[in-house]
């Protein structure tokens, strides 16, 4: 089991996009958009693809709607991408549940969120994540993001996770800290797969030992996101500098607000899909619009 997780450090290098998931304007499921865009990403070469994350608005989808949205990922993708379902919950009984449906499905692996309101301790997190990769063969990517669920995966506690349990195999790390890198390489190992969650930290966290990104920018410019990775894997530093520049303008404007709502809206202003959100998310004021439009404008 050890081997695969060796052999998987390629699979998830490179950029995944966190897909977001378009309405209509009626608020249900626009897929013909939605396969426009990952079309647009497969197009582009990403190496992976991850359905009903955070960008993708999961918390407000139905079971139906969810099922259907990795269902979709996984054909079109057809095996160019690793597709990473999102399927943590704040309820570790409906977490598995999601799980084992989209390992059935035929998702390659999971993404799962730390719990979001509960505010477990470390131990919960132990026995939340221990009780997932239990129920489950598929290779399991931890998510911390503190901001939203106001609960951080301690280095020790991944690394306990790490060892006891073959299939999980990494972090989505999005806590905005880049000694958080370190920090989980010395206590997990070299063997520990680790993605940044944040779009302008994707250099930094490259240079501190990471191997890709999970990406909300990419949505919009996935060849943009791919050129920064490929760059500094070449060893072309100041090439990936000046990509690394531009990312940050434009990481800064998708989060002049919620994501995703900043990203839906330029997505809609090159003509993709609608700027739709769900309650209790709301559309682009209309000063951060402008300043949206004038930063795609001066990239």
């Amino acid at each position: 089991m050890r081997e695969m997780i060796k052999n998987l450090h390629k699979r998830f290098s490179g950029v995944f996009t966190a897909l977001v998931t378009p309405f209509n304007e009626e608020g249900a499921l626009d897929l013909d958009a939605f396969e426009i865009l990952v079309r647009h990403q497969l197009d582009a070469g990403v190496s992976g693809l991850v359905p009903v994350g955070t960008t993708g608005e999961a918390a407000t989808l139905t079971e139906e709607e969810r099922d259907q949205i990795i269902q979709l990922t996984i054909a079109l993708s057809a095996g160019k991408a690793f597709v990473l379902a999102g399927t943590g919950s704040n309820d570790t009984a409906r977490a598995v549940e999601w799980t084992r449906k989209a390992e059935a499905i035929g998702a390659d692996g999971c993404l799962i969120v730390t719990p979001y309101y509960n505010k477990p301790s470390q131990n919960g997190l132990l026995l939340y994540f221990g009780t997932i990769a239990a129920s489950t063969g598929l290779p399991i990517i931890l998510y911390s993001v503190p901001g939203r669920c106001a609960v951080e995966i301690a280095p020790e506690t991944a690394a306990e996770l790490f060892d006891k349990y073959d299939n999980i195999v990494g972090i989505k790390e999005a806590g905005g800290s880049i000694e958080r890198v370190t920090a989980l390489r010395k206590a997990c190992g070299k063997n520990f797969i680790i993605h940044s969650g944040d779009d302008a930290l994707t250099l930094p966290f490259l240079s501190s030992g990471a191997v890709g990104v999970t990406s909300v920018v990419s949505n919009l410019m996935p060849d943009l996101m791919i050129e920064l990775v490929s760059a500094w894997e070449l060893g072309k530093t100041s090439l990936a500098l000046d990509i690394h520049d531009r990312v940050c303008e434009l990481a800064g404007a998708m989060f002049i607000e919620s994501n995703p709502v900043p990203v839906k809206t330029a997505l809609a202003m090159r003509g993709r899909m609608l700027d739709t959100v769900r309650s209790p998310l709301a559309p682009l004021t209309s000063k951060n619009k402008k300043y949206l439009s004038e930063t795609l404008g001066s990239l």
